[in-house]
Formats: structure tokens, sequence, C-alpha cells
């Protein structure tokens, strides 16, 4: 059965730097900083004491106040954005036909908030108290769940755990059940607030984030030799997909083509990255062949370009290995230098980065690229946007445990 084109109409984003895919996009292109102090809890004497928070949200704004004090952070995330992207789409949920109308939205770690808070009441006022909405509040699939409900989608409803490919792998197979035919319209992408004392304090044992504390909009600089970890962000990031034929039978805009996806794993370590790039290199050169894509057409790469030494270097070097010569030719950008790393919201949020270069012609930065490392040295659009029109874009996004997950986006062309 031949392959049905898939298509991005709508897109909702909560981030450090924008509550709003336009907000969000808007500070992209203006090379803004979301890194600042914790403000969620008191992190002094922590090694790391800033993070990329969502700031100025009113959950109220998408959910009545009975919802908004039961939900934990994430699903509140998960569901504003899903409104914006539903609307930013243009799409009428009663319009659709039901069950044909699916949800996939994944995180890396879901409902910590709900975890830490259940826990606390019941060591310090017993089990009998622990609130009966914590287990759903904590799962990682409610948030599709809650979606479908909010919108009636009776199609597939599924979720995806990969760490900080999440994002990726939501969209990536959420596309896969439109090509196949299983669904008209899937709702996809992360969500993810974390930025709680327990999850930066593992972080921090791991020596995985930066300690830049007195200059924090300068502690996010991928690809820079003097780079020393990640910068922990909260937010999400949500798309609707349609099939083509359903996007224009309605009329809809249409702001990209999924056109390519590929995951693998390094099989390697459970945090570090394979030194020689290979599941990068593989998802990289299996999206390319899934979407026909011809490596000299790929004109931008949103890396996954966390800032830690290790993913920088290795992500680097698995570029070089898929295209070659043309690797020089290709503008390759982080906007986790803006954004810090949303974990399983990542990939959602630079999927609308990605798309949103497709469609504005303009190339996000790389903020604080400021000194080069020879082992870094593609063009990473530094420190300032850059009017470019691409025909054909990547998307990468790799997590703990070894999981990669790579999508390519055409400019669409009826």
């Amino acid at each position: 059965m031949e392959r049905r084109r898939v298509v991005v109409t709508g897109c909702g984003a909560l981030t450090p730097v924008g509550n709003t895919a336009e907000e969000f996009w808007s500070a992209l292109t203006q090379g803004r900083s979301g890194v600042g102090p914790i403000t969620r809890f008191d992190a002094t004497g922590y090694p790391t004491r800033i993070a990329a928070e969502v700031r100025n949200f009113d959950p109220l704004t998408y959910l009545d106040r009975k919802e908004a004090r039961r939900l934990d952070p994430y699903l509140q995330y998960a569901i504003a954005c899903s409104v914006m992207a539903v609307a930013d789409a243009g799409l009428d949920p009663e319009k659709v036909e039901a069950d044909r109308f699916g949800v996939l939205i994944g995180s890396g770690i879901g409902g910590i908030s709900t975890l830490l808070e259940g826990e606390d009441v019941r060591k310090t006022k017993g089990f009998d108290r622990v609130s009966p909405f914590v287990i759903p509040m904590l799962i990682v699939n409610m948030a599709s769940g809650l979606v479908s409900m909010r919108f009636g989608a009776k199609g597939p409803n599924s979720s995806v755990v990969t760490a900080c490919a999440t994002g990726n792998h939501a969209i990536g197979d959420a596309s896969r059940i439109i090509q196949r035919g299983d669904a008209d319209v899937m709702i996809a992408g992360g969500a993810e607030a974390i930025i709680v004392p327990l999850t930066i304090a593992g972080f921090c044992a791991m020596k995985a984030m930066s300690t830049r504390n007195d200059e924090p909009e300068k502690a996010s600089r991928p690809f820079d030799a003097s780079r020393d970890g990640f910068v922990c962000g909260e937010g999400g990031g949500i798309v609707v997909l349609e099939s083509l034929e359903h996007a224009e039978r309605r009329g809809a805009r249409i702001y990209a083509e999924v056109v390519g996806y590929a995951m693998t794993a390094d099989a390697h370590h459970m945090t570090a990255p394979d030194p020689a790039g290979d599941g990068a290199t593989r998802a990289m050169a299996l999206t390319l062949a899934d979407g026909g894509i011809a490596p000299g057409d790929v004109g931008y790469i949103n890396a996954h370009g966390t800032s830690t030494p290790y993913n920088d270097k290795f992500e680097t070097l698995a570029i070089k290995r898929v295209f070659g010569d043309h690797a020089r030719r290709l503008a390759v950008s982080s906007t986790k230098s803006m954004t810090g790393h949303l974990l399983g919201a990542a990939g959602g949020i630079e999927a609308i980065a990605t798309v949103f270069a497709l469609h504005h012609g303009v190339l996000p930065p790389t903020i604080n690229y400021e000194t080069p490392d020879p082992e870094c040295d593609l063009d990473y659009v530094p420190n300032q946007a850059r009017k470019h029109e691409v025909e054909v874009a990547l998307s990468n996004a790799f997590g703990f445990g070894g999981t990669n997950a790579t999508l390519a986006f055409r400019k669409y062309r009826a």
C-alpha cells in the first residue's frame, strides 16, 4: 500500500523563552536565553543552581480551577500545548472522525511532583491520606489520555518514554500511524516538568549539568570549547499532524511535511553516547533512506546539541560520517543554547523550531558560541539567526539508554 503523506498543520509550545509557539519562535530568532536562577525551590548548596523554567504560565487559561489544582504540572503543560496546537491548526475537533483522530504524547519522567508530594503525605500523615489521584496524575500516558478526552479523539492513543528522545519518537510514531492509514489526525509531542529537588540533585550527582551559576544566560553553550554541561529545562511542545488529503480537504495552512523518521540504539552505555557516534549516524542515515532524501538536499540540522563535552563532539562526528563533504555546507544549530534541555519535551519544541525554520526561511542560532572547539568544527549558526531558505531539515534527539531518533521535514510543495 502506498504510504500516505503527513503534514504539520498546528504547533503549540510552552517554553522557558515563550508561552506560545509564536513567542518561542520570536525569542529563538532574537537569540534570547531562558536560563536563570532556580525559583521552584531553594537550591542553596547545590552545585547547579540554575535552570530554564517556564515563567508566568497560568493553567487557568486552559483548565478549570479544580482540574488545575489536581493535575501535575507536566499534564498542565501537555494540555495547554495541545489546546494551542489544535487552535493553531484551525481544527474543529467535532468535524474530525473521532475514531480516526489520535493522540501520542510522551514524557521522560512524567508526574514526579505528584509522586514526591504523595510520598511526603504518606510519610507525614499516613497512607490513608494519600490522594486517589496520585497514580493517575503521575503515569506518563495520562497526558495522551486527558488530551484525547479534551477533544473527543477516539483513535490511536498511546505514549512513549525514551528520555531525551521522547518528543521525536512521539512525533515519528504518530506520523507512521497516519502513513499506514490508521488515523487521519494525530496530536503528538512531549511535556516535562522536573525542576524539583530530587531531579536536580540526581543530575548534580551525575555531574551532567553546567555549574556556571553566576552567568546563567551563558551556561548553555553547545559546541563551544568551554561548555561544561547541560541546563535543565521544562515545558511542552505539541504538533498537529494530518494526512495531506485531510489537511487539503479542510483548506488547512501547512507548515511543512514529515518526510523521514528513524530510530536506533547505541547499545553502549546507560548515559554516555557511543564515542564513534554510531547510533546517531545510523539514525540520520536511516531517516534519509526512509524519506528517499539525498544528503545534499539537507540544508539544516536542529542538533541534539546538549552542551555536554561528549554529546556535542560525537554528534558533530556523526554528522560528518553521514554527510561527508556536504557537512561543511550544512547549517547546524542547537536551540538548547536558549531553552535549556527540556528532556522528554525537547524533541517537541525542537520539531517546532525546525518546522518554523523551513516555513519562515530563518535558521535559529546557537548562542554563547564564543570559543571554537577543534573537534566541533561545523557551521553552528553562531549567535545570530540567519535568513536562509532550506528545502529539507533534520531534527536530532538522543537519550539516556542509548536511544536515538531523527525526524526529517521538507518545505511543503503541493
